[in-house]
């Protein structure tokens, strides 16, 4: 007799239908514990998203209450066949929700509605989707309260399973830019039976970045000196190609005037070190790994109310390393305070008002930093100029370094969940009429770089080049349609890295991996 049949005689029908399933899964693995998640709200600190996917029962995470629609997202990391989605709710369920799939983390499609949830566990089998993005969406709450997971399981088969080809070697390597501290490198792309997910950049023998683009800008060289470069690719399994054809490339002289100056926004949740969820702490040795000059904040330094023992007790131990070479800025959050701003002004002491205001300028070699305070520009009210505005003005044509930098919270553009602020038009323009060439932003907790755009915001080359890098720490937002000129979005962690020289500048973002996310090129100043 077969076991099947034994089992047959032995075990009731609903038993043996149960094993029959398993049987047919055995295949399947869990694929979303412990990876990166985002949800579009959280109800407090105590419930973030990572709880939904951390493999315990008793953690949650919960969304804000009473508002539909609310979602969670999870990234497994590489694309994968999805056949099954567990969800354990808590007493916060989902009437009806769907579970959607995409291979960007942007465009979704549809896979499984429910319209007559009630709570307790849905395990959700027979799926056939494919992507790399999860994604629960609550359109109808069960309760008066919002939506609540104990744990999102994801199970299917990783695209990379058993996958032992490598990638082809990359060709065409070529440098593109070269000035006394950095050199600007493209390559053809390599292709793969499963995909590519990156390029290792060698710089004589050694892999000094990780990169997903098809090109590099390598900072923080020597003038007068020789590099060798190669590249090589990896795929998703972590095969590797071999090393392409090596190029020589020789920095020009000069550079005496180059620096790096490490920057973010967004930073310092309540939470420590201890919590390995926490963030800042990690952004914080992206920056001692920068070893930078001076360190640029673009607002909301400390979530949520910014008093200032939150100050001490969370930004103070990991940022608040380069407190003595930081330019800080205030944002909204800074103003959520008993008095407005009072425990940003007491943490950060005379860095905060260095000049007497909550705006100021300074100077590094041949660029002039101007730090602003977008509270100002926000209130949506008519009224006079400001007189932060006047002063810009007159520090503008005071002005006699080569190279201008703006930085404030709010920014003019914007895909993310704050989008575009039309009350800060005038200080875009005055910013764009005095040929500024950089301007970094907070408030949107994602990273984006522009390129260069006019008053209305569009490519224009005479205009600054805005980049929004509020990924310092705070829980991430969910990104939208990118504008016309934007060059890079991502929804995720890191540090910006500034490379500036007296003529020209370039930005990398920082993962929290230390892999270099996103390369700017390198932009002349104007």
């Amino acid at each position: 007799m077969t076991l099947r049949r034994l089992l047959a005689v032995l075990l009731p029908l609903p038993l043996l239908v149960a094993l029959g399933g398993a049987q047919a899964n055995a295949a399947d693995t869990l694929l979303s514990q412990r990876q990166p998640v985002l949800a579009s709200s959280i109800e407090d600190d105590t419930f973030p998203a990572t709880l939904a996917v951390d493999g315990s029962t008793t953690t949650r995470w919960a969304s804000a209450e009473g508002a539909d629609p609310q979602w969670i997202r999870v990234d497994l990391g590489q694309p994968a066949t999805i056949r099954r989605v567990k969800l354990n709710w808590e007493a916060a369920y989902a009437k009806a929700y769907r579970i959607e799939v995409s291979d960007n983390g942007t465009d979704f499609s549809t896979v499984k509605e429910v319209a007559n949830g009630n709570g307790a566990t849905d395990d959700l089998t027979g799926l056939n989707a494919r992507g790399r993005y999860v994604r629960l969406v609550g359109t109808q709450r069960g309760t008066s309260y919002g939506y609540s997971l104990w744990e999102l399981e994801v199970y299917g088969t990783a695209d990379s399973s058993g996958d032992t080809q490598a990638p082809t070697v990359p060709t065409g390597l070529q440098s593109t830019a070269v000035t006394a501290t950095s050199a600007a490198l493209k390559w053809t792309a390599s292709t793969d039976n499963v995909g590519v997910s990156g390029y290792d950049v060698l710089r004589n023998g050694v892999v000094v970045a990780s990169t997903e683009a098809t090109t590099y800008n390598d900072t923080g060289l020597t003038a007068s000196t020789s590099y060798q470069y190669a590249v090589r690719a990896r795929d998703l399994a972590g095969n590797q190609s071999a090393t392409s054809t090596a190029i020589t490339v020789q920095t020009s002289a000069g550079g005496g005037g180059a620096f790096v100056l490490a920057a973010a926004g967004d930073i310092a949740d309540r939470c420590t070190a201890s919590d390995s969820n926490c963030v800042h702490p990690k952004t914080a040795r992206l920056v001692q790994a920068m070893n930078p000059a001076n360190v640029i904040t673009m607002g909301d330094n400390q979530y949520d109310d910014a008093h200032l023992s939150d100050f001490k007790a969370y930004y103070d131990k990991t940022w608040g390393k380069f407190k003595a070479i930081t330019k800080p800025i205030p944002g909204n959050h800074e103003s959520y305070d008993d008095t407005p701003f009072a425990g940003y002004k007491a943490y950060f002491g005379s860095l905060a008002t260095p000049q007497g205001k909550q705006y100021y300028s300074w100077d590094k070699g041949n660029w002039h930093f101007i730090a602003l305070d977008s509270n100002d520009f926000v209130t949506g009210e008519d009224k006079a100029e400001p007189a932060q505005l006047t002063w810009l003005k007159q520090d503008l044509a005071n002005n006699t370094k080569g190279c201008i930098a703006a930085y404030y919270h709010h920014p003019r553009f914007s895909s993310g969940d704050h989008g575009d602020n039309p009350d800060s038009i005038a200080l875009w323009q005055t910013l764009v009429g005095a040929k500024v060439d950089l301007v970094l932003n907070g408030h949107d907790h994602h990273y984006e770089r522009f390129l260069p755009q006019n008053v209305n915001g569009q490519v224009d080359p005479n205009g600054p080049v805005q980049i929004i890098g509020g990924m310092g720490g705070a829980p991430l937002y969910d990104v939208h349609s990118a504008h016309p000129a934007t060059a890079k979005i991502l929804s995720t962690y890191g540090a910006l890295k500034l490379s500036m020289t007296d003529s020209t500048f370039s930005s990398q973002l920082i993962g929290l991996d230390s892999k270099v996310l996103d390369s700017s090129p390198t932009y002349s100043c104007h």
